[in-house]
């Protein structure tokens, strides 16, 4: 066995719980409370007050007001002051601030039972509200001007109110052509359909064409009788729905279509309008998602313009960030790409040519904070201390300077003020729960003003730590492990893997718990080890970290977990004899690939929500990873798990939704009905009324299913 080297980069050593642990904990505790309760405190409706240098939040029944120059507090206001105010006008009481939001820098909304009302600051009185309101029950509501100027979708139609009046800006929505909803199955950073123009003028949305997509039937069976309701769904190398881009002017009521030429199963991502309304841009990927063409195109007649420029990738390429103008200089904009093998802006005029990559090294730019006051410096998250840190940073867009605005070793929120002079820096680490602080952005200078509390202080917790382990590729992998509570080095324990290990995840990070669940505790208080590495194909590591499991899903990932298993027995506290493996949909896929394609190492696994052959997936995220069946039919076969089931050794429990619309329950059926066949044994649980996850206070009973399944077998 080689020996596995074990980085710890991040100095991060066990932690010392030096307080009363004698609670147990339960696991509906640990379920129900765990992101709530028991979670650490997070400041609500957190941010600046308008118009000042000031920092305001609530904490349950308490609005307080930080100084953002010093950090210290301002001022505060209760709910018992605030009842004060409305009982002198004979109004309900509150028991919360619920509805918080600043009008100006001296006045606040806030609702109670009897509605919406405004408190001043100044006269510290209360009025009634005469807010303009937006009816939030409308289908996919999009609002440019809030209660005044919106849009939303009805019937699978888009219909526009402004000036008062309702206008109706499509007629040819059904079952088969939707208007207005997010397409090609939210993939592409797509999550809506509705995209207003920078000053309310127009509205451009999808229209989504699915005639020639295959019905897939859902069972509702809370009916009586049951009744089927067909989604449309269109699997890897079969047919894909059409979208096309329309735009509505809400002056005229006119309505053009967008001329994007070229093949009806392409993808049309990244919507942008230009500052001047003038232009509309679109990010165009090919069916085979290895070429994308930013387009322009006129927002008045919606013909084709130009060609930004192109980009292509051997395996495939993914834009998921729209083009972003700079502040006060409509000729640039921003984009986002992996080209150079990680994620890094660059910056391009609107004639297309490129002027400058702005940032570049072997981490990843994760998401823009938005601009400073004169446009001149861009605010950012990154990775670049660590693949499992978060930071904000700014650069200056001319000079490219960058300069690293958060301290400490951890994950780090930001929220950026209107003019860039300050930062509120949410951050948490692997032992610390939570610390708020303002942040100068000139001179850097920070300041504390909110220290969270260990939520489970009082509760029996085992240790967690979070370090590497290396990957046959030499590839360091993240990991985080939990003890048992009351851990004795000279005995020996089961061991449960938790995993996901598919694209866009990221399991492992430097925040509370390493980014751990509290369940993991209950099952720490049952004598377990909770183990978790997130191996190649996850997220914020590069293209080449991710793009390894291209048209081969399932291998090398599971090479990096069986490192992670080899590891844990090189461990003299760990019974090899004893391990077990959990994971839901693509963790699902990766815990039933471990238990058949590997048997004998895991003694139990449980999955839910398990991809069982990827030409039963959607096209957009299959054909991406895998090509088509047709084009790839070694990697679809290699990686079906039906070829598999008669390896099963050890207990198996599966669990599925009946309802789920992403990953369909025929996939679990079928494995099923192989098991029969092959006179295979596996357990099987169905969660009716749930879709691809188990949500609500049904999640508990999921959760203690699944750990019992554990606790007897193993």
């Amino acid at each position: 066995m080689n020996k596995i080297s074990i980085i710890t980069a991040i100095a991060l050593c066990t932690l010392n719980v030096a307080v009363s642990q004698n609670k147990p904990l339960s696991i509906q505790e640990a379920v129900l409370k765990g992101r709530t309760d028991l979670a650490p405190r997070r400041l609500q409706n957190l941010g600046f007050v308008p118009d000042s240098k000031k920092i305001s939040y609530t904490d349950k029944t308490v609005l307080n007001v930080i100084n953002a120059e010093t950090g210290k507090p301002e001022w505060s206001l209760n709910t018992v002051q605030l009842n004060k105010a409305l009982s002198a006008g004979g109004n309900d009481t509150i028991a919360s601030l619920s509805g918080f939001r600043w009008k100006s820098g001296s006045e606040f909304w806030f609702t109670s039972k009897k509605g919406e009302w405004l408190y001043s600051t100044v006269s510290k009185s209360v009025s009634k509200s005469d807010r303009k309101q937006s009816d939030a029950s409308l289908e996919n509501l999009e609002e440019f001007k809030e209660g005044e100027v919106y849009a939303y979708v009805k019937d699978n139609n888009v219909f526009v109110y402004a000036n008062g009046k309702t206008a109706q800006a499509s007629y040819d929505g059904s079952y088969e052509i939707v208007n207005g909803k997010s397409v090609h199955r939210d993939e592409f950073g797509i999550h809506k359909g509705l995209y207003w123009s920078p000053n309310g003028a127009m509205l451009a949305w999808y229209r989504m064409d699915q005639k020639d997509v295959t019905d897939y039937p859902i069972i509702d069976w809370s009916t009586y009788p049951a009744q089927n309701k067909n989604i449309k769904y269109p699997m890897a190398g079969n047919k894909s729905h059409y979208v096309t881009l329309r735009i509505f002017n809400v002056a005229s009521g006119a309505v053009v279509n967008v001329k994007t030429s070229g093949p009806l199963d392409q993808y049309l991502t990244n919507i942008a309008w230009s500052p001047d309304e003038k232009k509309i841009y679109i990010a165009i990927v090919n069916r085979e998602q290895n070429h994308m063409w930013l387009n322009e195109y006129d927002a008045t007649t919606g013909d084709f313009v130009k060609t930004l420029f192109e980009e292509s990738d051997a395996r495939y390429i993914e834009p998921l960030n729209p083009m972003l103008f700079v502040k006060n200089n409509p000729t640039q904009f921003i984009w986002q790409s992996r080209r150079d093998g990680y994620n890094h802006f660059y910056l391009y005029g609107t004639d297309g040519k490129l002027i400058k990559q702005l940032t570049k090294g072997n981490w990843e730019v994760k998401a823009e904070n938005g601009f400073d006051e004169k446009g001149e410096h861009l605010f950012f998250t990154a990775n670049e201390q660590s693949p499992v840190n978060q930071d904000l940073y700014t650069i200056n867009i001319k000079s490219g300077k960058m300069k690293r605005l958060t301290e400490g070793n951890g994950f780090h929120n930001a929220v950026v003020s209107k003019k860039g002079d300050y930062v509120i820096d949410a951050f948490s680490s692997c032992y610390t729960p939570g610390e708020y602080r303002v942040v100068n952005t000139t001179s850097g200078k920070s300041q504390l003003f909110y220290k969270a509390e260990n939520p489970i202080k009082e509760y029996k917790t085992g240790s967690w730590r979070l370090f590497t382990i290396k990957n046959n590729a030499g590839q360091d992998l993240w990991c985080r492990l939990f003890r048992p509570v009351d851990f004795d080095s000279t005995k020996k324990y089961p061991v449960l893997v938790y995993l996901y290990n598919g694209p866009h995840s990221q399991l492992v990070t430097n925040r509370w718990m390493a980014g751990g669940e509290l369940w993991y505790q209950y099952m720490a208080q049952k004598g377990f080890i909770v183990f978790t590495l997130d191996g190649r194909g996850t997220s914020y590591r590069g293209k080449e970290f991710e793009q390894a499991i291209h048209r081969q899903l399932g291998t090398v990932e599971m090479e990096d977990q069986l490192k992670g298993v080899e590891y844990l027995k090189s461990l003299p506290y760990v019974d090899a004899s004893r391990l077990g493996v959990h994971g839901w949909s693509f963790g699902g896929f990766m815990t039933t690939s471990l238990m058949t394609r590997n048997p004998g190492i895991f003694k139990v696994g449980a999955c839910g929500g398990p991809v069982i052959d990827w030409s039963y997936y959607e096209i957009m995220y299959g054909e991406r990873y895998m090509d088509t069946p047709q084009e790839n039919k070694e990697g679809y076969d290699k990686n079906n798990l039906l070829n598999y089931v008669d390896k099963l050794k050890g207990r198996l429990l599966m669990i599925h939704g009946a309802q789920d619309p992403v990953v369909v329950w025929q996939h679990s059926i079928l494995y099923q009905k192989k098991a029969v066949d092959k006179g295979v044994q596996l357990d099987y649980y169905v969660y009716p009324g749930h879709e691809h996850n188990v949500l609500g206070k049904d999640r508990a009973h999921l959760m203690e299913k699944i750990c019992n399944y554990f606790i007897d077998n193993l």
